[in-house]
């Protein structure tokens, strides 16, 4: 390299999918040099940081490195699919059947953090990390236990362990306070601001104004696979083309379509129980997670769902929705009924629709939009043969209400994570659900697609029968439908336990 920088991108050109190629024609990073690329789901920054840190098959043509900089080895990721790697690794090794008390913890939070460091243990630095990030209770405890808020983390913790102090190491964070409940949000970006200025270069991938971090030198806007503008992050803040990129704004759907059948939803008596739970508790091994847990949630509720990371929230909504086996067998009543006492869980979840992350990763390649959205008929992950005319008319207008009709016959990995979590939505509203259950539905989601889903279900909330249980961390997004709100609270004798008031 002919200039002081770690890594550069000179005249790129990447094919994403049928439809898009990623355009770069110079970005260089330098040692001590924060940079933020911003930009809308779908912009290209994960493209960006994945061509940088030699991800992609091109970097070898477009990229090149300092002489003393090794991607494999320099380059230090804190990422969902650096978390989703791990936790695929560390599944992979489980010796959990080989071993006489069929347990195997797996690789400790402690050593993950120290792993990828070259120099000698820095055990002050180590202590310190661990401090800020609130991670002390965490240290004995094996990755694939930890909640992903925990493990984000953990992954902020090893990267800033392994670089501090180190001209020749870039980190990569993309969007490190995705998935971080409200209470560890501003202590994560003090820490990360603290160790900025230890020599090392970083990189952040930012979809919200909010989470441009303290500390960023410059400033990168990126939109449909280009790069806008890049300078100073004074200079491209007050620039034309950031204010254009931050106020975008979603046109909300005023009217939603039908149910399906006759047109009409089934009514239901005001104020009847569809979920009630008395004295449930959940434990995973020695870990008692769910400690009596009491929670009424009538026919008029819409709920909001708080609490912290590893608390137990996706827990309490696996036992309602059939999943889980250990609300089986417990005062744990659906509709009415007590669950166990006859229903299938087929016939439990006909009354759910389901948004969640994990459902987000379950269609990998070859489904197409449309494929999805009807599968929301049959709670299934992929469609069978009776499938029929009205399901397919259902599932198109649900996409076109949402705004992405002309999508339909793309194939769901290509579209943006924007686009596919108003899939997801359109998927869970088809068949009109009793409950429609959001957890942490905004995760991932830059503000343009935050508020269009927001203000989608309140116009769900307002005109259809469909209840709501929405799970959220962020503290900007309490939903204006809500009327309960759940707080989990720990318990004196461990766990969590519920706290429910009006909201």
């Amino acid at each position: 390299m002919s200039d002081h920088s770690l890594v550069r991108i000179d005249d790129a050109l990447c094919r994403v999918n049928r439809q898009s190629v990623l355009n770069v024609d110079s970005f260089a990073i330098s040692p001590g040099e924060h940079w933020c690329v911003f930009g809308p789901n779908g912009a290209g920054k994960s493209l960006l940081a994945a061509l940088l840190a030699n991800k992609r098959r091109e970097s070898a043509t477009y990229v090149s490195y300092s002489a003393d900089f090794l991607p494999a080895r320099d380059c230090l990721l804190v990422s969902f699919e650096e978390q989703q790697r791990l936790w695929q690794l560390d599944n992979r090794l489980d010796m959990s059947e080989y071993s006489e008390r069929a347990e195997d913890r797996g690789t400790l939070v402690a050593d993950l953090i120290k792993s990828p460091r070259q120099e000698a243990e820095n055990e002050a630095l180590f202590v310190d990390l661990v401090t800020q990030l609130g991670l002390a209770e965490l240290l004995e405890k094996g990755i694939r236990f930890l909640s992903s808020g925990q493990i984000r983390k953990v992954l902020i913790a090893r990267a800033l362990y392994a670089a501090s102090g180190q001209q020749n190491k870039l980190v990569i964070f993309d969007d490190p306070l995705e998935s971080i409940d409200r209470d560890s949000r501003q202590r994560i970006a003090n820490c990360i601001q603290q160790y900025l200025g230890s020599g090392f270069a970083s990189l952040l991938l930012s979809r919200r104004q909010q989470d441009i971090l303290p500390g960023t030198t410059h400033l990168a806007l990126m939109d449909e696979l280009r790069l806008l503008a890049q300078g100073s992050t004074g200079e491209i803040q007050t620039s034309q083309a950031f204010e254009q990129l931050v106020s975008r704004k979603p046109e909300i759907p005023a009217q939603l379509p039908s149910p399906p059948g006759n047109g009409e939803e089934e009514s239901t008596a005001s104020g009847s129980h569809y979920i009630e739970l008395k004295q449930v508790s959940a434990s995973y091994g020695d870990l008692l997670v769910l400690n009596a847990v009491d929670w009424q949630m009538t026919a008029d509720d819409h709920v909001l769902i708080e609490g912290p990371n590893g608390c137990g929230k996706s827990t309490l909504l696996s036992l309602i929705d059939g999943e889980n086996h250990k609300g089986y067998g417990q005062d744990v009543y659906l509709f009415g009924a007590r669950k166990g006492s006859g229903e299938t869980v087929w016939d439990i979840k006909s009354r759910f629709g389901i948004v969640s992350n994990e459902l987000h990763n379950k269609y990998v390649k070859g489904w197409k939009v449309l494929d999805v959205v009807v599968s929301g008929f049959f709670d299934s992950v992929g469609l069978y043969d009776d499938s029929g005319s009205a399901e397919w008319d259902a599932a198109r207008a649900w996409l076109r209400t949402l705004g992405i009709g002309e999508l339909e016959k793309h194939y769901y990995h290509e579209i943006s994570f924007g686009q596919q979590r108003l899939v997801l939505l359109a998927r869970a509203m088809v068949k009109h659900p009793t409950i429609l259950i959001l957890d942490e539905p905004c995760v991932g989601l830059d503000d343009y697609h935050r508020q269009l889903i927001l203000g989608t279900l309140n116009t769900i909330a307002g005109q259809t029968r469909t209840r709501i249980i929405y799970v959220s961390h962020v503290s900007d997004e309490e939903p204006a439908f809500a009327t309960q709100r759940l707080r989990f609270v720990p318990a004196a004798s461990g766990g969590f336990t519920l706290e429910q008031t009006r909201i």
